[in-house]
């Protein structure tokens, strides 16, 4: 049985006049078809969740929804509590996270969007509206970024073509000259091993070498095969990092096996009237941000985090570990005791 909490849920604080925006196609996005906004919004939730619910509610579409960003504005709590209240709405049916591919060709880029509704809805809804994702798209699409530098596929330099000799006049001889070699060009290395290379540029904590790109990149080229452009394989890899990263290369290497997107079809071609296809979608698990499509990850969240929540958080610890612990307290206790 649910359990209201009129009486100990905080008033969520006025959303600051600076509160900052996202990117242009970025941050949060309202869904239609939300029920008037009411004093009892939110009324089944716990006091943490109403209050971070009532925040958001009231932000602007396009405002930055990032843990990090909504715990500046929320110092009742951290940037941890914040995250959990994020599954909590998202298993609620208030929050979905998605990745929407925008643009075309060398062009097309991943936009990361927060779709609220106020008015709690089921998995089946969300699943529905997300495959059309029609707000998007009467919205207007942003304005495509700037098309990147092509990179060559190859990373070892090509083969240099020597100019031809020059034909000497029939009445001299040829000159015993020895050719100089032309200068060597630059090796030029695939978007993937350059993705990989920047990733110690993100975080610290996974600064890669050269042979460990190298190493990686068969890997990584196959995200890119599948669709996705550098910045997406990036925040993939950098996003909910731990606070230490033992061996990168490892880290890396798990994360590029485990989180693979899954092979999109080919789009279609535009169809003669002019009209543009979809944009690809993919949700991600509003706890580790895993990608999948809307069906596979049932109230916003991937298989593991799911089963977690159900289970009602992480394993209880072992008896006998919190009887070593509490015996090791006692000892020290006593040692400060002692004359």
């Amino acid at each position: 049985m649910v359990t209201q909490h009129h009486s100990s849920a905080l008033s969520a604080p006025a959303v600051p006049a600076a509160y900052p925006m996202a990117k242009p196609g970025y941050g949060k996005r309202s869904t239609p078809g939300q029920q008037a906004r009411t004093r009892d919004d939110f009324a089944l939730l716990p006091t943490r969740e109403r209050y971070v619910a009532g925040f958001v509610d009231h932000l602007p579409d396009g405002a930055a929804m990032s843990v990090k960003q909504l715990a500046k504005q929320l110092p009742l709590y951290g940037q941890q509590a914040i995250s959990t209240a994020l599954k909590a709405l998202s298993v609620a049916g208030h929050l979905r996270r998605v990745r929407c591919a925008v643009g075309a060709g060398d062009e097309t880029r991943w936009v990361f969007r927060t779709f609220w509704s106020r008015t709690a809805r089921d998995n089946e809804w969300w699943t529905t509206y997300l495959a059309t994702e029609t707000a998007s798209r009467s919205a207007g699409s942003p304005p495509p970024a700037p098309a990147p530098v092509a990179v060559p596929q190859q990373r070892t330099a090509p083969e240099p073509t020597p100019e031809p000799a020059p034909v000497p006049a029939p009445e001299e001889p040829a000159p015993a000259t020895t050719p100089t070699a032309p200068a060597a060009r630059p090796a030029a290395f695939s978007s993937a091993y350059l993705a990989l290379a920047e990733l110690g540029r993100k975080d610290i904590r996974l600064a890669l070498s050269a042979d460990d790109c190298a190493a990686l990149e068969p890997q990584a080229a196959e995200w890119l095969a599948r669709g996705v452009t550098t910045d997406y394989l990036t925040a993939a890899l950098t996003a909910g990092l731990p606070g230490q990263v033992d061996c990168p290369p490892r880290f890396v290497r798990r994360r590029l096996t485990d989180k693979i997107p899954p092979q999109l079809p080919t789009a279609p071609s535009p169809s003669p009237s002019g009209g543009t296809p979809a944009p690809r979608l993919l949700m991600e698990c509003t706890d580790c941000r895993r990608p999948g499509r809307p069906e596979a990850l049932p109230d916003g969240l991937c298989r593991p985090c799911h089963t977690a929540h159900s289970a009602g958080g992480p394993p209880s610890p072992d008896p006998a570990e919190i009887a070593a612990v509490k015996a090791h307290m006692a000892n020290i206790r006593d040692l400060l005791k002692a004359p």
